[in-house]
């Protein structure tokens, strides 16, 4: 948007230094009266230069200069549809006096949708301007652009848009929706009317939630202090679980840049004062608009920071091991052109990204795009997210629920202000589905709500898919979990057992529920055991399997961590075979187990190992999933 005010600035010089050198007209009184309207249009008094331009066209109607120059004063006025008729009428008298109006009303064509116009105007232009190389490639891009938009126009896709109503809008401007993954809080920002300090003006921002029920949303409440104050504060995103909430600070004490990112947590009852997020993220430009990853260890935002590729840059940081932010990273040309990328929005797939653009080919302004990783993790190239969702103006902020079905953006009302909308995205342009596990962690035997940390792998390969924490105070989380795989869940806390489980995902592609867990862990004392859910044996045999590598490791870890311990390893069956085949089988497997460990480097001082065959069922034997229950390796605290 900058790089195009600076082209109008540009032309505009040089359609003015032209006209003052060459007048297209004899009449005395029509130059005066441009003159005049010339003096003003430089002081930016445009009202009164369009009244003396206009009494120039009346003084000689084929005073081209005047039309010209009109023109150009529509449209810094930002009164589109007159510059373009000013254009095509000041163009018509001799086409080769300013041919570089046809490049100005080509762009404003595409302002007001007039795409074939707009087309036919480029064209033009290079048709009169063939070897001007300056702005030959603006036009045979413009053209391109000019192009997309009447196939989009064409082939327009679904789009019916639910204006949220009175309980979250109002006569007020709100945008930035963000949403947790559950669905049930929805956190926006809503321009007031009270004084801001940094900016002596009458406007400010700020944060207003809305909690989800059985009637639908309700009334928004304003978030309050510390995260509101007499300043602005917006463009937030809300973390998975809704508590954590990054969010947008300009030019007050404590920012580094023009614009930093800064950060609080949900604790209890009350946000945190919020904290800088650190001067790895936040640099001396502009950081805005951020978007947490769905466990809350990656952030997407737009920056201006030097290393772009144009202006505003979508950049993207993540937590290392000791939970610090490393130095960003672009997205790369792929993402990122010479012109605007702004508002990302990650979708809790962890695969797809949403933003805006006013470079890639659009409808003109900023469009919406999608863009998701291939299976070398790299972005593929965006792809406009369709007509009639995007249109000649601007549109930006989207986010999606983790369904992946519903879309939230701010769009027009009746009275041409901004409200929360939400859509059923179409579903070529949908992420991947994904569920969660919600529940509480508490203490096995007092029942006290605990503070652990969660992580979920993939099976097939042991990648971190996700990390969490459960609330300090209530013991409640909030796991995000794509569908379509195979997944390992461990769950620890200092002092206590790890607790694992595995779940299964493949193929499912539309979980209605999600999964509802309560995790009990247990403290670190003799007679104590937990089962090792996630340590698999190949059929009728006691060979582990390689998924089981990742659960030994979090064993050889938790030993590691408590070197005074000695563990028993047991081994259980179902009563499919004989007692004996059972007994012994059991047995191997325990071994098989304590074998891995000591090879890893644990003392064998510290193991035992062993089987129990068919003798200590857990569940029925009567059922698969209760046989398969049955079947189990435990760890057993001795001393």
């Amino acid at each position: 948007m900058y790089r195009l005010l600076i082209i109008v600035v540009i032309l505009s010089f040089c359609l003015l230094a032209k006209s003052q050198r060459e007048y297209r007209t004899e009449s005395k009184k029509a130059i005066k009266y441009y003159e005049e309207g010339l003096r003003y249009y430089n002081q930016n008094n445009y009202s009164i230069a369009v009244s003396f331009l206009t009494d120039a066209i009346k003084a000689d109607e084929n005073f081209q200069n005047a039309y010209l120059v009109l023109a150009e004063v529509y449209w810094e006025s930002g009164n589109y549809e007159l510059a373009v008729k000013y254009y095509e009428e000041g163009l018509k008298i001799d086409p080769f006096f300013y041919s570089k109006g046809y490049y100005n009303k080509a762009r404003l064509e595409i302002k007001i949708a007039r795409y074939t116009d707009a087309l036919a105007s480029f064209k033009q232009y290079l048709k009169l301007e063939p070897d001007d190389e300056k702005y030959k490639g603006l036009a045979e891009r413009g053209i391109k652009q000019a192009q997309f938009a009447i196939h989009a126009v064409e082939n327009p896709v679904d789009f019916v848009p639910l204006n949220l109503g009175p309980n979250i809008n109002s006569v007020k401007n709100e945008y930035w929706p963000s949403l947790s993954a559950d669905g049930n809080m929805l956190v926006i920002t809503r321009q007031v009317d009270s004084y801001s300090i940094t900016s002596n003006k009458n406007v400010q921002e700020d944060f207003y939630f809305s909690l989800r029920g059985a009637e639908g949303w309700g009334p928004v409440k304003n978030v309050g202090y510390p995260l509101n104050t007499p300043d602005n504060e917006g463009a937030q995103s809300i973390s998975a679980n809704g508590q954590l909430m990054v969010y947008t600070v300009c030019n007050r004490k404590g920012v580094i840049g023009r614009c930093d990112l800064f950060y609080s947590e949900h604790k209890g009852d009350e946000w945190t004062i919020p904290k800088n997020i650190g001067g790895s993220i936040n640099s001396t430009a502009k950081e805005t608009q951020p978007s947490l990853s769905a466990d809350g260890r990656t952030i997407y935002f737009s920056s201006d920071r030097p290393g772009g590729k144009g202006g505003l840059d979508i950049w993207m940081s993540s937590m290392d091991d000791n939970d610090k932010w490393k130095n960003p990273v672009n997205l790369g040309d792929t993402i990122n052109t010479p012109g605007d990328e702004q508002s990302p929005f990650i979708h809790h797939d962890n695969n797809t990204l949403y933003f805006a653009s006013d470079y890639h080919p659009g409808m003109g302004g900023f469009d919406l795009f999608i863009s998701r990783k291939d299976t070398s993790e790299k972005w593929m190239i965006p792809e406009n997210i369709g007509y009639p969702i995007n249109t000649n103006l601007d549109e930006m902020g989207l986010i999606v629920n983790a369904k992946g079905n519903i879309a939230y953006y701010s769009g027009r009302n009746d009275g041409n202000g901004l409200d929360i909308y939400q859509f059923e995205l179409p579903a070529e342009v949908r992420p991947q589905e994904v569920s969660y596990m919600k529940g509480r962690v508490f203490d096995d035997d007092t029942r006290e709500r605990l503070y652990a940390e969660f992580e979920l792998y993939d099976l097939k390969d042991g990648s971190l898919i996700g990390k969490s924490y459960s609330d300090e105070r209530t013991g409640e989380f909030l796991l995000c979990i794509p569908t379509n795989n195979n997944y390992m869940l461990n769950v620890s806390k200092k002092g206590y057992l790890f607790y694992s489980d595995h779940f299964s995902l493949q193929g499912v592609f539309h979980l209605e529920k999600p999964f509802l867990k309560d995790v009990p862990l247990k403290r670190i004392e003799s007679g104590k055991t937990m089962v090792l859910k996630n340590i698999f044996y190949k059929t009728d045999s006691y060979a582990l399997r390689s998924e089981s590598k990742y659960e030994l490791d979090k064993v050889i870890k938790f030993l590691n961590a408590n070197p005074s311990i000695l563990v028993e390893i047991s081994g259980y069956t179902d009563n499919v075979g004989t007692e004996v085949y059972n007994q012994e089988l059991s047995e191997n497997r325990a071994r098989s187990v304590v074998e891995y460990l000591t090879g890893e480097g644990i003392d064998k001082s510290r193991l035992t190992f062993k089987g129990y065959g068919l003798t200590s069922p857990v569940d029925t034997n009567d059922t698969p999933e209760g046989r398969a229950n049955n079947r189990r390796t435990e760890l057993k605290i001795l001393n």
